[in-house]
């Protein structure tokens, strides 16, 4: 089964203009495996700059812009929010979803991740969907249902065939920005539950949507996790911020 293989950077509140010329200069030296894309998600006020540094260096057409957030709303009086038709106009092909620092800090629900992924398709833009479970409700053996309360909205937004075009990023929140990581096993067994949740409603498309692992991933334990069946990449935090770190895992990715 064909899967792409997808490595996306989220800089977060962090990065500058100079951090996007070295970087785009660093990606187009790096060469990625066969169907591995690779996406930097910028903070907002970069977008522009990336998409004309990147246009100026004929930057690899594997090589993708992502935003970190999207508005729901189409236009209107939503000071400080993003539409999808802005992120057209500057190159955007994919958006970060309900990453946990928007359901916790902002509080966003899963009802409305949802109407975000539904709006970030009919734009034509690619949703990554975060989903992720607290360290307390790993230990308390809830992950499979935080996780399945995640996705049900947004099957029951879209439709299950719609999640061809969805990639979904799990990330357990207490490895985010912590340095513990998900041992590969436990990240292959929530993977592929998370598969195995959609293919209670779709087999088909399940087997087609790209999985991202995302939680302290590194230059040290990243090709350990991509070798795992159901892990097609990373959601990529710190790590996405060192030019150096950064190609070590786009180079590790591997198109299944």
């Amino acid at each position: 089964m064909k899967r792409q293989a997808i490595v996306a950077a989220n800089w977060k509140m962090n990065g500058s203009l100079s951090l996007i010329k070295e970087m785009i200069s660093a990606l187009n030296s790096v060469k990625l495996a066969e169907n591995v894309d690779v996406v930097v998600c910028p903070p907002a006020p970069f977008l522009s700059a990336f998409a004309v540094c990147a246009q100026s260096e004929s930057l690899q057409a594997n090589i993708h812009l992502g935003a970190q957030n999207v508005s729901e709303h189409k236009s209107g009086a939503y000071t400080g929010e993003i539409s999808t038709d802005m992120l057209n106009e500057v190159s955007v092909n994919y958006v970060i979803v309900g990453h946990s620092e928007r359901r916790s800090v902002y509080k966003e629900t899963s009802t409305q991740v949802a109407h975000k992924v539904k709006a970030t398709l009919n734009a034509g833009l690619t949703p990554i969907l975060c989903i992720g479970e607290s360290e307390d409700e790993r230990t308390a053996e809830q992950t499979e249902t935080v996780l399945a309360s995640q996705l049900q909205p947004v099957i029951d937004e879209i439709g299950i065939d719609k999640f061809i075009d969805v990639v979904i990023a799990y990330e357990p929140v207490w490895a985010i920005g912590t340095g513990k990581t998900a041992s590969p096993e436990m990240a292959q067994a929530t993977h592929l539950f998370i598969r195995q949740f959609l293919a209670n409603a779709n087999q088909i498309v399940a087997d087609k949507v790209p999985l991202l692992y995302g939680g302290s991933v590194n230059a040290a334990n990243c090709e350990e996790l991509f070798a795992q069946t159901d892990i097609d990449g990373g959601l990529i935090g710190g790590a996405s911020l060192k030019v150096d770190e950064f190609k070590i895992i786009c180079s590790s990715a591997k198109g299944s």
